[in-house]
């Protein structure tokens, strides 16, 4: 079984390099905090996410749209 680990967010930001970056530092620091018990046995690496992300521009396309495709079924 293929584990996707896909967030999607629709924001309009100033600058989303910025918003990208603060989301990963701030969700890894609460994510280690909280689990660090469970996290420290299986995961040692300094960092907690890779450095890649993807900004998409919407196009002023309807909500609806978005909501299909995050809601749609991915094959594995």
């Amino acid at each position: 079984m293929l584990w996707y680990n896909i967030l999607h967010i629709l924001i309009k930001p100033n600058h989303p390099t910025k918003l990208v970056n603060s989301l990963k530092t701030v969700s890894s620091r609460l994510i280690r905090k909280e689990f660090a018990e469970h996290i420290n046995k299986f995961y040692s690496l300094p960092v907690f996410w890779t450095g890649a992300y993807c900004v998409i521009s919407a196009g002023g396309a309807p909500l609806e749209i978005f909501k299909t495709y995050i809601l749609a079924p991915r094959r594995t």
